[in-house]
């Protein structure tokens, strides 16, 4: 059987190869998936790739497959791990994290100001996969990056980096790092002017320095030899399908609750009211990853959250009898009703800290209202994606929890029963980002379809 693409989504427990015909004509066409465990600690996830193939063509019915392009996404092995430093923490460092964030990355540390022994200490030892140095408005500060450019070279650290500051310090910081064999991007200014954002060029780097230095786990080195189109982060693909369905439907929160990590995506410029209140700016397109909120890795975080008792007395089950034979899909109704429920915590904790709040000051001229956060109030639809918001049992029940949660009116959130739900039925939202880079009307009809629009 011949199909146009073959999308492999190498996840933390998990690994999808997804299957799209028609291409390019009237009619594209999503053929079915296939599935298997990442196979991380064999060493290789060709091996987990593999066997998602092999279950792909079962579920097609034949014994042979071969297709036009091959495209992936990966989050395996903690997926892109970014440290990153800027001037000061409230500007350029926040502005620098929401691009990461955005392209998908995870931040694994960050500084501000000039940094000393002890940060650097912590960047050998946190052993990221690109560095992402930000600092001063254009033609504004320059010592501070440039100073801690030279910190990091002489500390022996080689990982790819990404300069992002001062445009004025593009020269020097090329010198820098041809002179110590640091692999460098140069990009426009994530930060050129006070209160103004400018992620977009900086994602667009990081996610070509993501196919460029594909080292995230064991066997993805080798990936490429296989995968002769895009190679993206796969949060960061989950965001470029966010803004194509922003461009369809209007303003839009995504949420993927994982099996490492919960992330919230949105595609929203809120409102003009809560604008003129918001003491920083905020970026259109932003991500929040929660790396303590995941179903399976961090299952007994989320069941220490919630309480053993609270979960027997609510659930009727043994919850440290079913820890102990939790596995990342559940196969009893045991760990269907207890998976089931740490997902809605993990939604509920992860929309809470996406989301803004008002904060009410009082100064000398009297009380004053002021927005922190992203402001999230005239979102349209919250869409559920990813394993457990696509295939459990009683998903439309945990996303209207998560929809609904804004009872007491404190987040910059839709109140209850505004939010429209919709559920990527064939799970392809993270395959369809990366296919919309070269079929985007494709990606936006295949989305249609998928999400019931």
């Amino acid at each position: 059987m011949h199909i146009d693409a073959l999308v492999a989504e190498i996840g933390s427990t998990t690994t999808l190869v997804s299957g799209f015909s028609g291409l390019g004509g009237d009619s594209p066409r999503f053929v079915g998936s296939g599935q298997a465990a990442t196979t991380v600690l064999d060493g290789d996830v060709r091996i987990g790739l593999t066997k998602a193939k092999d279950d792909l063509m079962t579920m097609l019915g034949c014994n042979e497959l071969s297709y036009g392009t091959m495209l992936a996404t990966g989050s395996a092995a903690g997926g892109l791990r970014m440290s990153v430093h800027g001037l000061v923490h409230d500007m350029t460092v926040r502005a620098a994290e929401a691009a990461a964030l955005g392209a998908g990355a995870i931040v694994i540390g960050t500084t501000s100001g000039l940094m000393d022994e002890y940060d650097i200490d912590d960047i050998i030892r946190s052993k990221p996969n690109l560095l992402l140095l930000a600092g001063g408005t254009d033609y504004g500060e320059r010592r501070t990056v440039m100073e801690n450019l030279k910190l990091i070279a002489r500390a022996g650290i080689r990982a790819p980096l990404i300069y992002c500051g001062n445009i004025q310090n593009q020269a020097a910081v090329r010198d820098i790092c041809d002179e110590y064999g640091i692999p460098l991007s140069l990009t426009d200014n994530v930060y050129p002017k006070i209160d103004d954002l400018n992620i977009e060029p900086v994602r667009v780097c990081i996610h070509a320095m993501f196919e460029k230095h594909i080292v995230t786990a064991p066997g993805m080195e080798h990936i490429r030899e296989m995968v002769d189109g895009t190679i993206l982060p796969t949060p960061g693909s989950v965001m470029l399908a966010a803004k194509l369905l922003y461009d369809m439907v209007g303003d839009v929160v995504v949420m993927d609750i994982g099996g490492a990590t919960t992330d919230v995506h949105s595609v929203t410029n809120g409102s003009d009211e809560i604008t003129q209140m918001q003491t920083s700016p905020e970026p259109f397109a932003k991500r929040t990853v929660e790396g303590d909120l995941g179903l399976y890795i961090n299952a007994k975080n989320l069941v220490s959250r919630i309480g053993t008792e609270a979960l027997d007395t609510e659930l009727g089950i043994d919850t440290v009898k079913v820890m102990q034979d939790y596995k990342p899909v559940p196969d009893t109704p045991e760990q269907f009703k207890l998976t089931e429920r740490l997902c809605l915590e993990a939604g509920l904790v992860a929309i809470d800290r996406h989301a803004g709040r008002l904060r009410h000051l009082y100064t000398p001229q009297g009380r004053t209202t002021i927005a922190e956060g992203k402001d999230l109030t005239t979102v349209k639809y919250l869409v559920g994606t990813g394993g457990a918001l696509t295939r459990l049992p009683h998903r439309e029940q945990i996303l209207r929890r998560i929809s609904d949660c804004n009872v007491k009116r404190t987040m910059l959130y839709p109140t209850p029963s505004t939010l429209e739900l919709l559920y990527d039925n064939d799970y392809i939202m993270a395959c369809l980002g990366a296919l919309s880079k070269n079929y985007r009307e494709d990606a936006m009809l295949l989305m249609k379809r998928s999400l019931c629009l």
